[in-house]
C-alpha cells in the first residue's frame, strides 16, 4: 500500500473531496509509494497508439449494448461492461466490469459522459461516483454531463483481486517496516512473500491483466458503448496516470481530460518513492508549523524541527513497546506511522491528529489506530476492502520493483532519510514489496507525449504530500497539449477543496474546452 491517497471513508469522509493515489509500490504498515530506481532521464518504450488492426479484432466488444438497471442508490443506474481478459487474445476469456452512471440533470445541452476515477490504484470509481462526484460535483457540470464510473479490472465490483483474510491483513499491517536486525528483516520479507502468494492463490486468473494500459483500453470500449465520440474524464492521483495513458493510446479520441494531483510517468519506482517521501515530509512540516503554535500540540511548542524530533522519538518508543488501543491490536510503529501519514492528506484532519497523538503519547492508541484503519479501509468487523490488494497488483505490474533484495533497500535508507528524517526508513523498506510479486512487470517508466490529443488540463498542488508538485509540472511539460494549473496550498489534489479559482478554471474547461492561461496560479 502506498500513501498516495487521502482518506475516503468513515469519520474522515469529508476529506475525500478528491483522489486516492497509492501510486507505486506497495508495502505494509507505514508505506509504499509510487514507482523505481534510476535517474529521471531513464525511460522505457512508450506503448504507442492502439492500431486499427487491434481495434478491428475488438469489434464485438465495441458494439456491445449495456443493460442498465437500478442498483440501490437513488438516481443511479448500473450495468456490466465486457472486455477481453487479455487484449492480445481478444477471442479468449472475458472480464466483467461494473459501471454506474447518473444522468445529466439539465438545464443546458448535454455534453456527453464524464468519466471519473479517484485514483489508488485500487479505489472504487463507482463508490466515488455514488458517494461524491455524482452528487457533489459542481451543479453546472452535473447539469451538462452524464456522470459515469467504471471500477477498473481487479477493483471493488470488477472481479476484485483478493489476497488475505481480515486476520491475515491485520498481521500484515503491523509488521515492522524499520527492521533493526536480520531477524526483523527476515520477518518483513516473509510478510511481502506471504502477501504475494496469497494474491496468486486467490486471484491468479486476473493477476496478469490489471495493468493501467489494459484499464485505459477498457475505458475506450466504455466510451464507445456510451456513444461518445471522445472521452471526457476527471482523474485524481493515480487517476492522472490512467488518464495520461489513455491519451497516449487514443490521442484522437481524447476529449477534455482533467488530471488533478498528477503523477510523472517518466520516473522509475525508487525515484517516485523518494519524491513521495519528500512530499510527506513537506506536509508534516506544514502540520508541525501549525501544531507548535497551538497550546494543545503534543509535539511541543518550540519549533517544527523539535516537533519532528519528538514524533520520531515516539515512533521509536512504540516500536519497542506498543501501546494499548482497547482491542486486541496494539499500536506499534507501523500502525502509528500509518495513522500520522493518513492525516497528512488534508489539513482538516490536523486537529484530529493532534488529539490522537496526545492520547497515544499518554498510552492510549485508539485514535491513531482509527486513522490507520480508515486509510486501509478496514471495517469494524475486521474485514478490509480490496483497495490494498488491487493497489499492489496494479503497481507491481505497471513497473519493475524499486529494489529486488533487502540489501538494496537497506542501501537506499540514507537517501530516503535525507528526503524525510521522520518517515524515510519505513518508506525505503516498503519499496521492496514488489520484489516478490508472482507476475513479472509489463510496463516501464517513460515520457507520455500523446501527440494529437486535444488540450489536457494538468493540476498540481504546491504542498501535495502524495503527488509532489514537480510531478504535475513534469507531466504538463511532457504532454504535447498539456496546460498546468497550480494551486498554492496544502493537501492532496485541488478540485473541490475550497479554491473558487481552481474550481472555476476546471469547470470552465469541462464546459467549454477552454484551458486557463499558461502559468495560472490559484490559492
Amino acid at each position: 500500500m502506498d500513501f498516495s491517497r487521502p482518506l475516503r471513508t468513515s469519520a474522515l469522509a469529508a476529506l475525500a473531496t478528491f483522489g486516492l493515489l497509492l501510486s507505486g509500490c506497495t508495502g505494509t504498515g507505514a508505506a509504499s509509494s509510487a514507482s523505481a530506481t534510476a535517474p529521471a532521464s531513464a525511460s522505457g518504450p512508450a506503448p504507442g497508439a492502439v492500431t486499427p488492426a487491434e481495434l478491428k479484432a475488438l469489434k464485438g466488444y465495441y458494439g456491445q449494448r449495456l443493460t442498465w438497471r437500478k442498483c440501490g442508490v437513488p438516481g443511479f443506474e448500473c450495468a456490466t461492461l465486457k472486455a477481453p481478459l487479455d487484449y492480445a487474445k481478444p477471442a479468449g476469456d472475458q472480464v466483467d466490469l461494473a459501471v454506474s452512471r447518473v444522468r445529466a440533470t439539465g438545464p443546458g445541452k448535454r455534453l456527453g459522459s464524464l468519466l471519473v476515477n479517484p485514483g489508488g490504484p485500487g479505489g472504487s470509481a463507482i463508490g466515488y461516483l455514488q458517494e461524491y462526484a455524482g452528487v457533489g460535483y459542481p451543479a453546472q457540470v452535473r447539469a451538462r454531463y452524464d456522470m459515469v464510473a467504471v471500477d477498473p479490472r481487479g477493483v471493488a465490483r470488477s472481479e476484485p483481486v483478493r489476497c488475505l483474510d481480515g486476520e491475515q491483513m491485520d498481521t500484515y499491517t503491523q509488521v515492522d517496516l524499520t527492521p533493526d536486525d536480520r531477524r526483523e528483516t527476515d520477518r518483513l520479507t516473509a510478510s511481502f512473500k506471504d502477501f504475494a502468494a496469497g494474491c496468486e492463490k486467490r486471484s491468479g486468473r486476473i493477476l496478469s491483466h490489471v495493468s493501467t494500459v489494459e484499464t485505459a483500453r477498457d475505458m475506450d470500449i466504455l466510451r464507445a458503448v456510451l456513444g461518445d465520440r471522445k472521452l471526457a474524464y476527471v482523474g485524481a492521483s493515480y487517476g492522472t496516470f490512467l488518464g495520461a495513458t489513455y491519451a497516449e493510446l487514443f490521442p484522437t479520441r481524447t476529449g477534455r481530460l482533467v488530471l488533478d494531483g498528477a503523477m510523472d510517468p517518466s520516473l522509475p519506482t525508487a525515484e517516485l518513492n523518494r519524491d513521495q517521501t519528500a512530499g510527506f515530509e513537506a506536509a508534516f512540516r506544514s502540520f508541525a508549523a501549525d501544531c507548535v503554535r497551538r497550546p494543545d500540540c503534543p509535539l511541543g511548542t518550540e519549533s517544527p524541527a523539535d516537533a519532528a524530533t519528538r514524533l520520531k522519538a515516539f515512533f521509536t518508543r512504540v516500536d519497542a513497546e506498543p501501546v494499548p488501543t482497547g482491542e486486541r491490536r496494539a499500536l506499534g510503529e507501523s500502525l502509528a506511522t500509518t495513522g500520522v501519514i493518513a492525516a497528512m492528506y488534508d489539513e482538516a484532519a490536523w486537529s484530529r491528529l493532534r488529539e490522537a497523538l496526545t492520547r497515544a503519547m499518554d498510552g492510549e492508541g485508539s485514535g491513531l489506530l482509527a486513522l490507520a484503519d480508515t486509510y486501509y479501509e478496514r471495517e469494524e468487523d475486521g474485514t478490509y476492502s480490496n483497495l490494498m490488494y488491487a493497489n499492489a497488483a496494479v503497481n507491481c505490474l505497471d513497473q519493475p520493483p524499486a529494489f529486488t533484495t533487502p540489501g538494496q533497500a537497506a542501501a537506499a535508507v540514507p537517501s530516503f532519510e535525507k528526503a524525510s528524517p521522520v518517515f524515510g526508513k519505513g518508506l525505503a523498506w516498503a519499496s521492496l514489496s514488489c520484489a516478490y510479486w508472482p507476475v513479472k512487470a509489463t510496463g516501464t517508466a517513460h515520457r507520455i507525449k500523446a501527440e494529437g490529443a486535444a488540450p489536457i488540463l494538468v493540476v498540481g498542488t504546491t504542498r501535495d504530500p502524495a503527488t509532489p508538485y514537480k510531478w504535475a509540472k513534469a507531466l504538463a511539460a511532457q504532454l504535447a497539449s498539456g496546460t498546468l494549473l497550480t494551486y498554492d496550498g496544502d493537501g492532496h489534489t485541488a478540485y473541490g477543496r475550497g479554491s473558487t479559482c481552481v474550481d472555476t478554471a476546471i469547470n470552465t474547461y469541462l464546459l467549454s474546452g477552454t484551458t486557463p492561461p499558461e502559468g495560472k496560479r490559484c490559492s
